[in-house]
């Protein structure tokens, strides 16, 4: 089940603030989040029904530190239309 806890972040970036002038907003959240237990973490934390939401999983890289070589970690975005005078704010993990 997912949890308020899955969500990392709302991603405040170029892109993601030209969207957030049309109501869309961007939140990245863990892996294990699906499109319907966002909808339910919205609804239950925030009091709002996403009108659509859109989903992306985002690999992480592979990098090398001092000759070692690691991985970032994996994370999914969401695209989350907001109705009318929702607003949501910033989430703290």
């Amino acid at each position: 089940m997912a949890d308020i806890t899955d969500i990392k972040a709302i991603l405040y970036t170029e892109k993601s603030l030209s969207l957030q002038e049309n109501g869309t907003v961007v939140i990245q959240t863990s892996v294990r989040m699906t499109k319907t237990g966002l909808k339910e973490v919205l609804k239950q934390y925030f009091g709002f029904t996403p009108l659509k939401i859109n989903s992306l999983r985002v690999m992480g890289k592979v990098k090398k530190f001092k000759g070692i070589e690691g991985k970032r970690n994996d994370f999914k975005k969401f695209y989350v239309q907001l109705p009318e005078g929702a607003k949501l704010e910033n989430v703290e993990a």
